[in-house]
């Protein structure tokens, strides 16, 4: 069993650093704690939830994924390379390891996204067992867990009162990062703590069900007066990943990028003639749930949420996805009635 005094995650990411990893893990930003690549004399706070998810570190919000050049009348693509650092994240929490899994089935759909698997392949995550979860946590109730190990490449519990930490490799590259950081862990005994306790909220599956029944339903137009149209809660969200594609240049050279997009945005739909399918936010609230809790689950078979409270805890009008599957459920047993 390897162990980790729980004051000394700075030296574990020290170590790293050392021996050639990027590493991300949870650091104060001000008032908030963030997932941001470590930097000496940060310190590492694994207590509260990240405000941000760790998507970013492997979809960055806006990329380079093509150049163009024109020298006379001569048009040429220029080398774009993925950017890709060798990486270890730390004390990531399992909704966000079990995000990448389900981002791994999108970005592999039908087309191999080489920049998404140039980064999967060179991130290790290390996933934290959550000691405590608060009243926006619901991932019991889309089939994760607290101490669930989905995607994480190795595992950090907390031991002995929280005054220790056990790290577990559970592949290859976990193996190879406590490889790494052989000089700050030690072997011995330590008793696991308990992980959080998480209610379940709401029945997944019955709000898939209602879904695939309700596209007119009126809740959708209740819902949609309280949405302000954002896009926190996409941004903040470790499972969506709708992006654009814009060319930016000049008379002769251009780059072609990806952004971070969301369906809750007014124009995200808008047809260059004007017309929007999506008019207003109860069709655009309806197509976030929808797309979540049915239509992911029917191309790749798992929902796309993993139960982060992230949208309920940065909506500035509370309207978060838990929310919403409670309304539906409660809607659903009014029904059966």
């Amino acid at each position: 069993m390897k162990i980790l005094d729980a004051d000394k995650l700075p030296d574990l990411a020290a170590v790293l650093a050392a021996a050639g990893y990027r590493v991300v893990a949870p650091v104060r930003d001000g008032a908030q704690v963030r997932m941001a690549e470590w930097k000496p004399g940060l310190a590492i706070d694994a207590g509260p939830i990240p405000a941000n998810s760790v998507k970013e570190f492997l979809f960055p919000r806006c990329e380079v994924i093509a150049r163009y050049s024109l020298d006379g009348d001569s048009f040429a693509p220029q080398p774009a390379p993925v950017d890709a650092p060798k990486t270890a994240v730390l004390a990531v929490r399992p909704c966000d390891a079990a995000a990448m899994v389900a981002l791994d089935k999108v970005f592999n759909w039908e087309y191999r996204d080489d920049a998404w698997n140039a980064r999967r392949e060179a991130t290790t995550l290390v996933a934290l067992v959550c000691a405590a979860a608060d009243d926006e946590c619901f991932c019991t109730s889309v089939g994760g867990a607290p101490d669930a190990r989905l995607g994480a490449d190795a595992v950090l519990r907390c031991a002995d009162g929280a005054s220790k930490f056990i790290l577990e490799a559970l592949g290859e590259k976990g193996q190879a990062l406590l490889a790494a950081a052989a000089g700050v862990l030690a072997d011995g005994d330590a008793r696991p703590d308990p992980p959080a306790s998480v209610p379940v909220r709401f029945d997944s599956k019955a709000v898939t069900d209602w879904c695939g029944e309700n596209f007119e339903s009126p809740l959708w137009r209740d819902l949609g007066l309280a949405c302000l149209g954002c896009g926190s809660c996409a941004y903040a969200c470790p499972v969506c990943h709708c992006f654009d594609i814009q060319d930016e240049g000049t008379r002769s050279e251009a780059v072609r990028l990806r952004n971070w997009d969301t369906c809750g945005l007014a124009l995200f739909t808008q047809h260059s003639g004007g017309h929007n399918p999506r008019p207003d936010q109860a069709a655009r609230w309806r197509q976030r749930v929808m797309h979540k809790f049915r239509y992911f689950v029917e191309r790749f078979g798992g929902l796309a949420c993993t139960g982060c409270g992230r949208c309920a805890r940065l909506c500035p009008a509370r309207l978060a996805i838990s929310q919403v599957c409670r309304e539906i459920d409660e809607a659903r047993k009014a029904a059966a009635k």
